[in-house]
C-alpha cells in the first residue's frame, strides 16, 4: 500500500530493531514507532500500537527475534513467549506465529536463535502478504459478477479494519476491493464506524482514502438500514479467528450485520488467509472473547480543530459502568463463503477441509 504516494508495509525489520506504523495515531499523523525490546513489542499489540489479524502475527513473529536476542537459556526464550502469548486472548495469528518461530527454535542452540527467527519473521510476514493478495484475486470475481449485473458501482460494506492496516499488505477484506478498483470495476464502499475504538472511522477510511476508492463512512447501526433499501450488494469482513467448523470471531458487531445481511439476501463472505484458523476449534462459542478496558466505551479521541495532538473526551456521566466484549462470533449458518489464499469455500468443516486437506 502507499501512504502519500510511498509503498508501506505496517511493520518491518531495521538492523536491530523493529519499525511499525503506530495506528494509535493515524488518521491524523503517520508515526513510524521503533520496538527494541520484546516488553516494547507486547505493549504495542496490548495497546493496539497494531491489530488486525495478520499484523499481529507478523508483530508476534518479529517480537520471538527480539526474544531470540534477549533469551540466553532456554527457560528465558520460553518466558519471553509467554509475555507476548499472554497479550491478547483472540487473535489466533498470535499464537500461531509463536509456536511456530518456538518449533523453529527449540532445537537449535542460542548462538543461532537470532538469524534463524529473523528469517522466519521475514518469512511470516511475506507470507501474510502474499497470501492477502491471493484473497484478492479471489474475490474479485464476485465483485465483477455484481458489476456484471447492475448499473453504477458495486456496494459493499465492511466492519472494523481488515484492511492493509491489519496486515502486512493489502488486507483480507479490503484484497478483493482493492483489486476490483485497480482493474476498473466501480465499486463503493460503506465504511462502518465501528465503536468503540472507531477502527473503520480512524483506519478503513484514510486508507481506502489513501488508494483512491470511493467510500462513505455510516454510523454501526446504519448497515441493517441501507441493505433493507437495496444499498449494500455485499458485505465482506474479516476475521480474528475462524473454528474449522467455518464459525467466525470478528470485531464486535459483526454478527449483527450478519443478521442483518440474511434477513435481506445480501451475501455476507469472510476474507481470510489460512493462518487465521483455528484448526483444534469446531465450537466458536470455545473462543475465547476478550473484554478489554470500559474507557473505550466511556470515552473517545480524536483531534480538535485548529489542534496538532489527539484529545480524549468523556461520553458518559461520572462512574458510569461499561462492559466492552472486543469481539462476538457469527455462527458459520449466517456465512455466505470464506474467501481464502487458496479459494472460496463454504462456511462448513468438509469444505475447508477439501480446500486445505493438509492443514484440517
Amino acid at each position: 500500500m502507499n501512504i502519500d504516494g510511498k509503498p508501506f508495509r505496517t511493520i518491518w525489520a531495521s538492523t536491530d530493531h523493529v519499525e511499525i506504523i503506530d495506528q494509535r495515531c493515524l488518521p491524523f499523523h503517520c508515526t513510524i514507532e521503533r520496538l527494541e525490546t520484546v516488553q516494547q513489542v507486547a505493549t504495542a499489540i496490548t495497546d493496539m500500537h497494531v491489530r488486525g489479524a495478520g499484523c499481529i502475527g507478523a508483530t508476534a513473529g518479529y517480537g520471538m527475534w527480539l526474544a531470540a536476542r534477549e533469551a540466553n537459556t532456554a527457560d528465558q526464550l520460553e518466558t519471553l513467549a509467554t509475555q507476548l502469548l499472554e497479550t491478547r486472548p483472540t487473535a489466533v495469528n498470535l499464537h500461531w506465529a509463536i509456536e511456530r518461530q518456538l518449533a523453529a527454535l527449540r532445537p537449535r542452540t542460542p548462538d543461532a536463535w537470532a538469524d534463524h527467527a529473523l528469517q522466519l519473521a521475514n518469512t511470516i510476514a511475506d507470507e501474510d502478504a502474499a497470501a492477502c493478495t491471493q484473497i484478492g484475486k479471489h474475490g474479485l470475481p464476485l465483485i465483477q459478477k455484481h458489476a456484471e449485473q447492475k448499473d453504477g458501482p458495486v456496494n459493499i460494506l465492511t466492519h472494523c479494519n481488515a484492511g492493509w492496516l491489519a496486515f502486512v499488505d493489502h488486507g483480507s477484506a479490503t484484497a478483493p476491493i482493492y483489486a476490483a478498483h485497480d482493474a476498473g470495476i466501480p465499486v463503493h464502499v460503506w465504511v462502518d464506524e465501528t465503536r468503540p475504538r472507531n477502527q473503520g472511522t480512524r483506519l478503513t477510511a484514510w486508507e481506502l482514502a489513501q488508494h483512491g476508492v470511493p467510500h462513505t463512512l455510516i454510523v454501526d447501526n446504519a448497515g441493517g438500514h441501507l441493505m433493507q433499501r437495496g444499498k449494500v450488494d455485499m458485505v465482506i469482513t474479516g476475521t480474528d479467528r475462524t473454528t474449522r467448523s467455518g464459525d467466525v470471531a470478528n470485531k464486535i458487531g459483526t454478527y449483527l450485520k450478519a443478521l442483518s445481511a440474511s434477513d435481506n439476501d445480501v451475501p455476507f463472505y469472510v476474507a481470510l488467509p489460512s493462518s487465521t484458523f483455528d484448526w483444534e476449534l469446531s465450537d466458536g462459542f470455545a473462543i475465547p472473547i476478550e473484554e478489554r478496558s470500559p474507557s473505550e466505551v466511556t470515552s473517545m479521541s480524536g483531534l480538535r480543530c485548529n489542534e496538532t495532538s489527539d484529545t480524549s473526551i468523556a461520553l458518559t456521566p461520572q462512574g458510569c459502568s461499561a462492559a466492552n466484549p472486543a469481539f462476538d462470533v457469527t455462527p458459520r449458518h449466517l456465512v455466505t463463503g470464506l474467501i481464502t489464499e487458496r479459494g472460496i469455500c463454504e462456511a462448513n468443516e468438509e469444505a475447508i477441509a477439501l480446500l486445505f486437506p493438509d492443514l484440517a
